[in-house]
């Protein structure tokens, strides 16, 4: 990173940053209550009240929000007259999975090869640092030139709306001119890049019933129906041939005609086996980010470890299906469970049930904050211009304040970049990222204030 100012500060913050983000990382803030403590989202939200209190926020609040979880609110004024932005990230974080497998222990930041490794430390609480390390750059650079709210929200990773639900009974407490989502990431290290879509999601539950009870498979094997195998059966008929999805009365054919994804950069970065084949068809980039994508997230059914000759006579799946902009997440969930019902054999019994939905989102590229936002990473990614790219992932928040404040901008950046491996084992934040961006939110307010001011007095 070439020497200035704002570049040089952030860089004197950043041990400090990696003290807090190891103290947010030890917050086991996985919002499902059933498997992890209440008590350390919680701890989180303290965390994060506490210290946008220490940075001088008022009306710092933790919000219950509908679906039992807490968000964090607090606003920090501006000059007067100076626009209002607001800053978004989310405390919770997705379980750890398999714990053996991390090559250091989850809710513990380490450094390793150049990189903090620890659930959380990109998506997304490597985000919160990210909007604090910005803001006190500012302080000592002239102050902070906008009024800023910051929301951290606390069931993100869950898909149950109880955000977007508070946001739309309390319309006014979120309303800003512009609203950056610190949230996304880089399409690769060192590029710096906006996302301009995002997919929408919805999250089905389903279960199928055959008989009252399991079954001897060697006395009744043969003519009685299986659950666990009827389910196998209308689970692949969600897909084709090719892997692609096919979801009855679901259009598939869409096309990204921004950023390409080389498709041997995505083979490395989702590590995919050799000789394995990659599914769908079109370019990478229409299959991630412009084309509906189903996935199978867990089966409830006997383990091979003490499993019994049996027919069962119960099973059930969790499925989500990301829908691209245009398809309304709300009849793709109908389709879905239309398609589910439907292919369903052999009579079996079936129930499907919506657990989470979000839409799909698209940004206007062509808004006075994207340029401001182009000339903050020129200078914090010397040689480099802003990439536009597409996220498979959800963020349901963006189409709710969309709706809410039509008039606001929204930009998407963040740390979870190919290398970050969210949601996977051995999640990591590139310390260099966090400094780059956290100089490019800086940059970006004081850029987005002059702009206002001069778009206000011309």
């Amino acid at each position: 990173m070439s020497p200035n100012p704002m570049s040089e500060t952030i860089a004197s913050l950043l041990p400090r940053a990696r003290t807090e983000l190891a103290e947010l990382v030890a917050f086991k803030s996985v919002a499902d209550f059933e498997q992890f403590p209440r008590s350390e989202s919680e701890g989180a939200a303290n965390w994060v009240a506490d210290t946008l209190r220490a940075e001088g926020f008022q009306d710092v609040a933790l919000l219950d929000t509908p679906d039992g979880t807490q968000s964090v609110y607090g606003f920090l004024p501006g000059p007067e007259g100076a626009p209002t932005v607001l800053l978004y990230a989310h405390y919770d974080v997705q379980p750890p999975l398999d714990e053996s497998q991390w090559l250091s222990p989850p809710f513990e930041l380490t450094e390793r090869d150049g990189r903090w490794y620890g659930r959380g430390a990109a998506d997304c609480k490597g985000g919160l640092v990210m909007h604090l390390l910005a803001l006190r750059a500012l302080k000592e650079h002239g102050g902070v030139p906008v009024g800023v709210k910051v929301i951290a929200e606390g069931s993100e990773e869950q898909g149950t709306g109880g955000l977007e639900r508070y946001a739309e009974a309390h319309p006014d407490l979120l309303r800003a001119d512009t609203i950056v989502i610190g949230d996304t990431g880089n399409f690769r290290v060192g590029l710096p890049t906006v996302t301009s879509t995002l997919r929408g999601m919805t999250l089905v539950r389903v279960e199928v019933d055959t008989l009252e009870g399991n079954l001897h498979s060697g006395q009744f094997g043969g003519a009685a129906p299986d659950a666990l195998a009827a389910l196998v059966r209308v689970l692949d008929s969600l897909r084709a041939q090719d892997g692609s999805t096919t979801v009855d009365g679901l259009t598939s054919h869409g096309v990204w005609d921004g950023l390409q994804y080389p498709e041997g950069d995505f083979r490395k970065d989702a590590k995919v086996l050799d000789g394995v084949e990659l599914i769908g068809s079109g370019t990478i980039a229409d299959r991630i980010w412009a084309r509906p994508a189903v996935t199978v997230l867990g089966i409830d059914c006997p383990p091979v470890v003490g499993a019994t000759p049996s027919v069962q006579a119960h099973a059930r799946a969790l499925v989500s299906l990301r829908v691209p902009p245009g398809v309304d997440a709300g009849e793709a969930t109908k389709l879905l469970m239309a398609h589910l019902e439907s292919r369903t054999p052999w009579g079996a019994r079936v129930r499907v049930e919506q657990v989470g939905q979000g839409q799909p989102f698209r940004a206007d590229t062509a808004s006075p904050a994207y340029a401001a936002m182009a000339e903050a990473m020129s200078v914090a990614y010397p040689g480099e211009r802003m990439q536009y790219a597409g996220q498979g992932g959800s963020i349901p928040l963006c189409n709710t304040l969309a709706t809410l404040y039509p008039e606001a901008e929204i930009l998407l950046i963040g740390l979870s970049e190919p290398e970050a491996q969210i949601h996977a084992v051995n999640e990591s934040v590139s310390p260099q990222e966090l400094e780059r961006l956290s100089v490019t939110e800086a940059l970006f307010l004081q850029n987005y204030a002059v702009a206002r001011t001069e778009g206000e007095l011309t």
